[in-house]
């Protein structure tokens, strides 16, 4: 392994190690840097929307944790796209809801929800790779007006109060989303320094971002068993295998939709303006030459992709004959990268 891969991927940590609480410090890191004030696990928690599929390489893994101040943290990590990932994260929110008030309970019991959400896939459209969400009451008719809370009784069970005010904010959910492959900046500071790890794997050796301290022992690849290397190593091939399969995919059908369109496009303009039977010719003819243009261009990138995965792979030091699985290359094409 080289200086900037010697510590597991994130994905894979919350998979095997961070559901153990001797290893709550490196959550705990995490949840401190988003929240901006120092948190404390006091129970890693299994529930319906967190038990732990070991063969699931691309769908998502999530942690649900309680703080010392009774508040809960879900942390999830996703790889691949999911049309409905909002309305997923409502729903794991709204599931905690359920969990913590039971059977005849009192509204009051209920506490607040924080969800993290680590995307290692392109998702929305903005600037930024992180973005924090929460629930506000604005005026309708004054757009300036923000409802808060002024007397005891308003602020009973809302968790922090100011001087004279609170928000109700406090009381509902919170939602973070961390886009990995949006992050492409100098580390400077401790969310850069998380995103920097959550992409790439690195962890500098001066770091005293909360969190990644204990990371640098905990999630270290060479203290790791023979074992446990080997599924590391196979999992990364089935990450980098799934994914590739997935552009292709896409790719495949993005060309499909250019080619028909154009072809489509074109034939009818010249239908328009030639006689039915050499327009049809012509339009067949343009058709094929433009179809078959596209489809070369699209074996090329493919390729392309094959060895840029295998490269990845092979920077990795996964097996050859792993990555000629995944990637379709003979032996000697992957050596001679």
């Amino acid at each position: 392994m080289t200086d900037k891969s010697k510590y597991v991927r994130f994905d894979w940590a919350i998979k095997r190690i961070l559901r153990d609480k001797a290893n709550k410090e490196v959550l705990e890191g995490l949840i401190t840097v988003l929240l901006g004030e120092a948190v404390t696990i006091t129970e890693i928690l299994e529930s319906a929307s967190n038990k732990d599929r070991l063969e699931d390489k691309t769908n998502r893994v999530d942690v649900k944790a309680k703080t010392a101040a009774g508040e809960y943290i879900i942390v999830e990590v996703q790889l691949t796209k999911e049309r409905d990932f909002f309305q997923r994260i409502l729903f794991g929110t709204a599931t905690s809801v359920i969990e913590q008030i039971g059977i005849a309970q009192q509204y009051s019991v209920i506490k607040k929800i924080y969800s993290i959400n680590i995307l290692y896939f392109d998702f929305g459209a903005g600037d930024d790779y992180a973005y924090h969400g929460v629930t506000t009451f604005r005026g309708m008719t004054k757009k300036d007006s923000v409802l808060k809370l002024n007397t005891e009784s308003e602020r009973k069970y809302i968790r922090k109060t100011t001087a004279r005010m609170t928000m109700p904010e406090e009381v509902f959910p919170e939602y973070f989303l961390l886009l990995v492959s949006h992050f492409n900046e100098v580390a400077r500071t401790p969310i850069e320094e998380w995103m920097e790890y959550l992409k790439d794997a690195v962890i500098r050796d001066d770091t005293t971002t909360p969190g990644l301290q204990a990371a640098r022992e905990k999630l270290a690849y060479m203290s790791m068993t023979e074992q446990e290397q080997r599924e590391y190593r196979e999992y990364m091939v089935s990450v980098h295998a799934a994914r590739d399969a997935w552009e292709t995919l896409r790719d495949e059908s993005r060309a499909e939709g250019l080619a028909e369109g154009l072809a489509e496009g074109k034939a009818k303009g010249l239908a328009e303006g030639l006689a039915e039977g050499k327009a049809k010719g012509l339009a067949e003819g343009k058709a094929k030459g433009l179809a078959e243009g596209l489809i070369k261009g699209e074996a090329k990138g493919v390729e392309k992709n094959k060895r840029e995965n295998a490269l990845k792979m092979k920077a990795d030091n996964m097996p050859i004959e792993l990555i000629a699985k995944y990637t379709g290359l003979t032996a000697e094409e992957i050596a001679a990268l």
